[in-house]
């Protein structure tokens, strides 16, 4: 059996810049930092599950080694985000001398753009005091949230989407670690599912390893709470062709049997309708009503009455 004493997250983080996936020419100019024992203040920009932490710790580990505990902080600022924290955990850990042959700490805060103007004005001034003595990693979704005499202040790094390759290849080494049998539509729904993010990839596959040592598309759509992709298209289709009473019967089948809620199906609707062969023009309306659904149900109108308005749209628009 597999072991899952430990999330695989974790399990298969980096341990070297050399293992981070899909940022060869971030990895490139960080191996550099590694090999001059020193750096600036960064900041790692870009969409969730793409590998800005790993490459914070798989830095940590090359520049620090055995000891890493003693002069690296990592803080999640969406947790601890606060002017408090700045003048607390972050002020005394910058404040004390690094330990061994490097002469800086580094202070990793993932999700900076969480951190209140008050606080990030704090930590600007932390920066200052400490600079001789200690580098910040700052991560974020969107660097436009850091206020600019940070900004000014960093090195700024913007991380890429990952490709499928990378995603599969990645899922590829934890498969054979853990001895698992993945398929090839197995790997590809994983990426259908994960839509960029390798530690959503990562945790779907150990989801699927609970329920099978196989894993195929079916198991990887079950676990994911997710319809498979044809199963969208055929409702969108159905109403499209004016026929209305069985494309509510999909609906029916994506609410129920999938167990989907009306949020899931209309970012799925959005993702298919994407892809489809057919006139731009055509997308662009139907588009625009599966953002009308979405904003009704996030405002918290009836789910139910809100898709089949949906599909009730998309059958008039076929008229058209």
């Amino acid at each position: 059996m597999p072991d899952f004493d430990l999330p695989w997250v974790e399990k298969y983080r980096p341990k070297k810049l050399d293992d981070v996936v899909g940022q060869e020419e971030i990895v490139k100019r960080l191996k550099a930092y590694v090999k001059a024992k020193n750096m600036p203040s960064m900041l790692f920009a870009g969409r969730a599950g793409i590998g800005k932490t790993a490459s914070a710790l798989a830095l940590a580990h090359e520049l620090y080694g055995e000891n890493i505990s003693r002069n690296f902080l990592e803080l999640n600022a969406s947790d601890e985000r606060g002017i408090d924290v700045i003048r607390g955990k972050i002020k005394d850990f910058a404040a004390t001398l690094p330990y061994g042959d490097v002469s800086f700490k580094i202070i990793f805060l993932d999700e900076a753009d969480a951190l209140t103007r008050d606080a990030q004005q704090a930590l600007r001034r932390t920066m200052e005091k400490y600079a001789r003595t200690c580098r910040f990693i700052l991560s974020c979704n969107y660097s436009s949230k850091i206020i600019e005499p940070i900004q000014s202040r960093c090195a700024l790094f913007r991380f890429k989407p990952l490709s499928d390759e990378d995603i599969i290849k990645r899922l590829k080494y934890i498969a054979e670690k853990e001895k698992l049998h993945v398929t090839d539509d197995g790997y590809k729904a994983i990426v259908y599912v994960a839509e960029g993010d390798m530690r959503k990839a990562i945790n779907t596959l150990q989801v699927a390893a609970i329920i099978s040592k196989k894993i195929t598309e079916n198991v990887v759509f079950k676990v994911a709470s997710r319809a498979k992709p044809e199963e969208a298209r055929k409702m969108v289709d159905l109403a499209l062709k004016g026929k209305f009473t069985e494309a509510r019967k999909q609906l029916d089948k994506l609410l129920y049997e999938y167990g989907l809620s009306a949020e899931d199906i209309l970012l799925q609707l959005h993702r298919e309708v994407i892809e489809m062969d057919m006139d731009d023009r055509a997308k662009l309306e139907i588009i625009d009503r599966i953002g009308e659904a979405n904003f009704r149900v996030t405002e918290g109108a009836n789910e139910r009455l809100q898709l089949e308005a949906l599909l009730a749209e998309l059958a008039l628009l076929a008229k058209k």
